[in-house]
């Protein structure tokens, strides 16, 4: 095996110099993207003669768009069949006209949905909301995956996607999941691709997911619109809670604990929304969805 080579000071110093400009430029190019002053074809062309630009990742590219992130970043490569690590150098022709194409139509002419999604307290009603949502043909409700066992009201497909623990952890490991988080002993995750082709049709999609999952979508998906639901007052909530017939003594007094931790984490998310009327909460979402 071959040493590196043995650097002077000058030449080390104008190695630094060099890799301190190459990323001064890449952020450069990824600002003018996220502006709309670039386009993926002229950041493209730009690679061709721009060392720097061609040496910058796809993946770092297409997080920089407005409104992409981590996340759809993630679900487009796959979908071009390009790798996660590759970079504008190594694209291949066919690779480059797939990109060019994807982004060929503004965003704004595309007419998306809005990822909205719901979060609160255990018993606070989020799936009583859920429920009235999926009853309008412009929004769509995302089925959680979850490796609890099915209550006997529950459906396999409706409720949830029940899996076991090693199908869920394949899941995660293929990059499944848009969000996921384990929660009372069992694991939640919400199926990325169906959420993004519901999207990319232009319809609204809601999630109703514990406040942890809430949090991983904002980070990947910053243009989603975070909803907190509260209960009337805190003792309806705890009145709910008390009131499950499913659950133990102790599970109730653990959800109950619980409640108040994730009560405080309200500050957090775009919205607060009080179930006060689960048809006002419903008409507040669409508003969301549309504003």
């Amino acid at each position: 095996m071959n040493r590196p080579p043995v650097l002077t000071d000058a030449q080390r110093a104008q190695a630094l110099e060099k890799a301190k400009r190459s990323r001064t430029r890449r952020a450069e190019v990824k600002a003018a993207i996220r502006s709309g002053e670039l386009t993926i074809k002229e950041v493209l062309d730009l690679s061709e003669n721009d060392e720097a630009v061609s040496k910058m990742r796809i993946a770092e590219l297409l997080e920089s768009i407005s409104g992409v992130g981590k996340v759809r970043a993630v679900a487009i490569l796959d979908r071009l069949a390009i790798s996660h690590t590759r970079r504008l150098l190594g694209l291949g022709i066919h690779q480059r006209q797939s990109l060019i194409k994807e982004f060929a139509i503004p965003r704004h002419d595309l007419h998306d949905g809005r990822l909205v999604v719901l979060s609160g307290p255990g018993g606070v009603g989020k799936s009583t909301v859920s429920q009235e949502i999926r009853k309008r043909e412009d929004f769509w409700v995302s089925v959680s995956a979850t490796t609890r066992s099915p209550r006997h009201t529950e459906s396999h497909g409706h409720d949830y996607i029940f899996m076991s623990d090693e199908e869920f952890d394949r899941a995660i490991s293929n990059g499944h999941f848009l969000e996921w988080a384990s929660f009372a002993g069992a694991r939640y995750g919400t199926p990325r691709q169906p959420v993004l082709d519901a999207l990319s049709h232009g319809r609204d999609v809601l999630l109703e997911i514990d406040i942890e999952g809430a949090k991983q979508v904002k980070a990947n998906w910053p243009d989603a619109v975070l909803v907190f639901l509260e209960p009337p007052t805190w003792e309806e909530l705890v009145s709910r809670l008390e009131g499950r017939a499913t659950d133990s003594p102790e599970r109730r007094a653990e959800r109950l604990a619980l409640a108040q931790e994730e009560m405080a984490q309200s500050p957090f998310f775009d919205h607060i929304l009080v179930n006060d009327q689960v048809e006002h909460v419903v008409a507040s979402l669409i508003r969301l969805a549309h504003s």
